[in-house]
């Protein structure tokens, strides 16, 4: 079995490691917890999954956040190092843009009712019709904190109706809406470079971020504040985000499956009164909106009332 590759972190995630101060700690940590395999219990968990979160990057280097739906076995790994996922990107999803032969993705298979979540990180080597498949680059797993339990159902065929999309460079009414009442997101981002330090090179991830209903602060049509709370250390996403300040945001209405996809400018605010005020915070995050993609009833799941994580119990509010 392949090991993982000395010098995990590129430099993006060892300034943040360093600036957390556990930067020595996360050395010695990375090449045991981040493999270039799979992990049989990874490859099973994946293939049980209704969806999965996708993260991607266009073009104009824009970085975007999608979901991929399909029946329990839709995913399925045929080695350790290989995904296989047969599926087709939603209605207006980057996704249909974004995906291509040797095109770098981030997954994250999560299932909200057991807050189960695994990472996996690699390149498409070929897609056929409505499958591709991706050779892991990365393979981690992730702590249960801040997933909110729900649990998703795929909704049949006939019930399903024409999804509409509508555009804007700024949120509208209904974004808002759906942002303000929001206790979970998907965020993507991008490490554009080369690490020789590393060995890492071009690479997307993608990951959850969970609070308390309404944790995301809308500060006007264009700007979104989110505190950053205490996670794994790994600092994937704060990592990239200080190489390449661009992300993409995915929230869901899980109620309608409605679907919101953002293209945003990243500005990272470190310490200071704001980051004080918000209780649990390690830092912030600021989003100003550059595209902003509504798809009204995209997502082919329902899902149950949500269980608040007991780990945002100490966190604040706004």
């Amino acid at each position: 079995m392949p090991e993982a590759a000395a010098g995990t972190f590129h430099r993006g995630e060892r300034t943040a490691q360093q600036h957390a101060g556990v930067l020595e700690k996360m050395a010695a940590r990375g090449s045991v917890a981040i493999r270039t395999y799979m992990p049989d219990q990874h490859r099973e968990f994946f293939a049980q999954l209704p969806f999965i979160v996708v993260g991607s990057i266009d073009g104009e280097r824009q970085p975007w956040a999608s979901v991929l739906v399909g029946e329990p076995g839709f995913i399925n790994s045929p080695d350790p190092e290989h995904l296989q996922i047969r599926a087709h990107a939603l209605t207006a999803d980057p996704l249909n843009q974004t995906l291509a032969p040797q095109a770098t993705l981030g997954l994250l298979g999560i299932e909200p009712h057991t807050r189960r979540r695994n990472r996996m990180n690699g390149k498409v080597e070929t897609i056929s019709g409505d499958v591709f498949t991706l050779k892991v680059d990365q393979s981690f797993g992730n702590c249960p904190k801040y997933i909110q339990a729900r649990r998703p159902e795929l909704i049949d065929a006939a019930d399903r109706v024409q999804p509409k999309a509508q555009r804007n460079d700024q949120l509208d009414a209904a974004m808002q809406g759906m942002i303000g009442k929001a206790d979970t997101f998907f965020i993507a981002t991008a490490f554009l470079g080369a690490d020789d330090a590393s060995a890492r090179q071009h690479g997307v991830d993608v990951s959850h971020r969970g609070g308390k209903p309404g944790f995301v602060r809308i500060d006007d049509a264009r700007t979104l504040t989110v505190p950053d709370f205490v996670g794994n250390f790994f600092f994937n996403t704060i990592g990239n985000l200080i190489e390449h300040p661009r992300a993409g945001l995915l929230f869901i209405d899980y109620a309608s499956g409605d679907l919101l996809y953002l293209a945003v400018d990243a500005e990272l605010i470190w310490d200071g009164p704001e980051v004080a005020a918000f209780q649990g915070a390690q830092r912030l995050l600021r989003f100003r909106v550059r595209q902003a993609v509504r798809v009204e009833a995209s997502l082919p799941l329902r899902w149950g009332e949500a269980e608040l994580s007991p780990a945002l119990a100490g966190m604040g509010s706004w």
